[in-house]
């Protein structure tokens, strides 16, 4: 298994994303201690989305995070780059569009979505920066850009507690309900490397979206990060 301070070989990584596919929601259940389900939540109230929206939903898994977007009455895709998560939420989800792409080159023409979102995927795209950019082109002018992404904590005693869990309990947890619990180890090692909510917001701003802001969530656990294209 690659780890987080390699230089994320997309195989590497798309190999370690088709070996959990299977208990991944279930596993992130767990480990989030229930909360990604809110995280969600909110993630959806960020987006807005409105009847008939065309909605890029990336790194998208088995399509969890993007039925609520169908729900909402918009036009949502489904893209992943691991297509053992497409094959689970494909059995899940047979009327989701899901769609296999490649975070830095994406399968869509320019101007094509009214918003793009992206949850807990940035960090493994092998270039974050030409990711975002990449969600930029496909974006419609004034389109919108939601990224919700582990981050760090606000509170400093908190965040000394939750990066001892992230790297002893959240691998040992990982190994009782994961069907590739190694796998976890990376994802722990890629949180803990991950720029902050502030070094994120540049990021987004350098790859030419517009307005960037941020909101955290658990403490800072996790940020929502918004912009417009």
């Amino acid at each position: 298994m690659a780890r987080a301070e390699l230089d994320k070989q997309p195989t590497d990584v798309r190999r370690m994303f088709d070996a959990v596919a299977q208990r991944y929601d279930v596993t992130n259940d767990v480990l989030s201690l229930g909360q990604d389900r809110r995280w969600r939540r909110d993630v959806i109230d960020a987006v807005a989305p409105s009847y008939g929206d065309r909605v890029l939903d990336l790194a998208a898994g088995t399509g969890t995070s993007s039925q609520p977007f169908a729900d909402a009455g918009a036009y949502v895709v489904p893209c992943d780059f691991s297509l053992g998560m497409l094959q689970v939420g494909k059995r899940a989800r047979r009327h989701l569009p899901f769609t296999a792409g490649d975070g830095t080159r994406l399968p869509f023409a320019d101007d094509t979505f009214d918003a793009v979102t992206i949850s807990f995927g940035l960090r493994n795209i092998v270039d974050p920066e030409a990711g975002l950019r990449e969600m930029r082109r496909v974006t419609r002018p004034g389109g919108r850009l939601v990224v919700c992404e582990f981050s760090s904590p606000t509170f400093a005693p908190f965040r000394t507690v939750y990066m001892e869990y992230l790297m002893k309990a959240l691998p040992a947890i990982s190994r009782a309900v994961s069907s590739s619990p190694d796998a976890y180890v990376y994802l722990a090692e890629s949180i803990r490397a991950w720029p902050d909510q502030q070094r994120l917001a540049a990021m987004v701003a350098a790859a030419g979206w517009q307005s960037p802001q941020w909101r955290n969530l658990s403490g800072g656990i996790v940020a929502l990060h918004r912009a417009t294209a």
